[in-house]
Parts: structure tokens; sequence; C-alpha cells
């Protein structure tokens, strides 16, 4: 999901780590020959079978939620209110550092978004830009398969803002197959990345994903820049209380260069709560009022005050 005035636009290497899953529930068909096993016999065919579901989710889904995220970074924290909608997610910020903003500022907050509403042009690159983010993660998503070892490392339960609570997740570590050639630049990243699945066999969806950088891995076959051996990354997914998945936190900690000049240094952790369904046909002029009436509700204490949601959030 594009954000403002949290970080400086992200390199199209690091888009796959928002995973856009805002997505309905499907039946998870494991063949035959893994689905009578606990685990299945093959890590990969329940890799691909995931894979193939995560695919088929995010590209037909019409779900849209608000919800509250709260992202952590070097210089500070933001809170926000957010709403998917047909044209794009529209944000809110509500808190600086866990403080709720000025009226000044929720004025200046309003005044942005409403001038996207009405600038056709500027809302049309914004929705352009998180669908090639989007297509960006899921390319990484299918390059999966093909681009990793796997084998089995346990079974955990689902928790809270992990797959879905009562659920039993199977553990999967990976790390690069010998001789993998990235199909574009895109998948690069992977070359270098060893760590581990939670997939939710029940839901067949992709419950967290963690990897680490075990080497240096270049980008644009080293024209556009690298990525330092020690970077990581955590995404998580959940059933968020409606029977759909979406991203419930991401961690990011990153350190390289871009072009080979700009020293590229991301730190960051994002939580996102509190998810509300709303139309399928939520416009982005809508998505504002709701936004604002959202926060309206908060400040006046209907059911807590904006100060105790963002206590909420930093939980």
């Amino acid at each position: 999901m594009v954000q403002k005035n949290m970080l400086s636009p992200r390199p199209w290497f690091l888009s796959f780590l928002a995973i856009v899953a805002a997505t309905a529930a499907f039946e998870c068909v494991i063949p035959a020959d893994a689905a009578d096993q606990h685990p299945p016999a093959s890590p990969e065919t329940l890799v691909r079978t995931v894979v193939a579901q995560e695919a088929a989710a995010a590209r037909n889904s019409p779900v849209k939620h608000m919800f509250l995220g709260r992202k952590q970074t070097a210089r500070g924290s933001q809170t926000k209110l957010y709403v998917q909608t047909t044209e794009a997610t529209a944000g809110l910020l509500i808190a600086n550092d866990d403080k709720p903003i000025s009226a000044q500022q929720l004025q200046d907050e309003s005044a942005h978004l409403e001038h996207l509403a009405t600038n056709r042009d500027e809302l049309r690159r914004k929705q352009k830009q998180e669908r090639e983010d989007a297509e960006h993660a899921l390319r990484i998503v299918e390059a999966l398969p093909e681009a990793f070892v796997y084998e089995f490392d346990g079974i955990e339960p689902g928790r809270d803002g992990v797959g879905k609570v009562g659920d039993e997740l199977v553990r999967l570590k990976f790390r690069p197959r010998p001789h993998y050639t990235p199909p574009s630049h895109v998948e690069q990243v992977l070359l270098g990345m060893e760590g581990y699945l939670l997939i939710d066999q029940n839901a067949c969806r992709l419950a967290k994903i963690e990897g680490t950088l075990f080497r240096e891995v270049s980008f644009g076959w080293g024209i556009l820049g690298h990525l330092d051996k020690g970077g990581s990354f955590i995404v998580e997914q959940a059933d968020v209380g409606d029977g759909t998945w979406d991203v419930t936190r991401m961690q990011l900690n990153f350190t390289g260069k871009i072009m080979m000049v700009k020293t590229l240094a991301i730190k960051s952790e994002e939580t996102l709560r509190d998810f509300r369904r709303v139309p399928d046909n939520l416009t982005f002029a809508k998505g504002i009022e709701l936004l604002k009436t959202e926060q309206s509700r908060l400040q006046r204490g209907d059911s807590g005050s904006a100060t105790a949601t963002v206590s909420s959030a930093r939980r």
C-alpha cells in the first residue's frame, strides 16, 4: 500500500514486501497424495498449491477494508486510518509518536486527500503505482516454488495476526534452489535469501514469511544497486475476522546502495489491525468521507478516544 510521508519512494525491489492480500477465502485443495499425510508428503507440492491460491485470491477478490496502521521508523512513529477503494488506498494521519495530531495538521491531511480526489491525473498516478507494487509483489510470490528448496520444520498454532486462530500452521524452511535463474530483475532479490514460511493449510494461505540475506544481493543486475548481507524482512497475514485475509505486520531491515551512489537504509515496523469491511464498490471520494467520519468518531470517544486507539495500534 502506498503511504505518504513515511519513507522516500520505495525501490521496486522492496515492493514485494507490501503484499496486498485483502482477499476472499477460498477452499484449499491439496492434492490427494499429500492431503492424507501429516505433514503433507511434499513441501514443494504444498508451496505450489498455496502460491496458486494466493495468486487467484489477489487477482479475483473485490473485498475491501478500513483499518488502522502504526509504522515505527528511526524518525518516530505515525498512526493512520486507511481505507481500500476501487481507485486507490486512502490514508489519513491521526497521530505522530503516539500523540494525536493538531487540528491544523488534520486539516492539512484532509486537504491533501481532497486534492487527490479532485485531481484525476494524480489519483491515476497513485493507482498506477499501487498496481505496479502489487504486481511486483505477486511476481515474487509466484516465484517462490521455483526459487527455493523447502523442508518441513514443524507445526505451530495460528495466533492473533498470524494465520487463523486455532488452525495448524506448517513451518517450512527455505534456501535458494541451485541454478535458479530469475526471469527478470524483480526476482533477483531471491538469489541470496533464506528463511521460513508458515502456511495455514485449512485456509490455504501464507500466514508468514521471514527472510534474511545471507550474502550481498545485486538488483538490476548490479546496475541499480545492491542490498547488503544481513538484511531481513517479515510479513505476516491473517484472517481478519470476516473470512478474508490481509497483511497484519511488516518489518523491514535493509541497507545497501541505490545506483551505486545513494546509501539505502530502511528499518521500520508496521502493524495493521482493526479491519472492518467496507463496500466493494467504494470510490476514493466516498472513502475519504468514511475516514473523516471515523476520525471524528474516535475524537468524540464514541468507542474510545483517539489516544486509546493509538494505544491499541501500538500493542
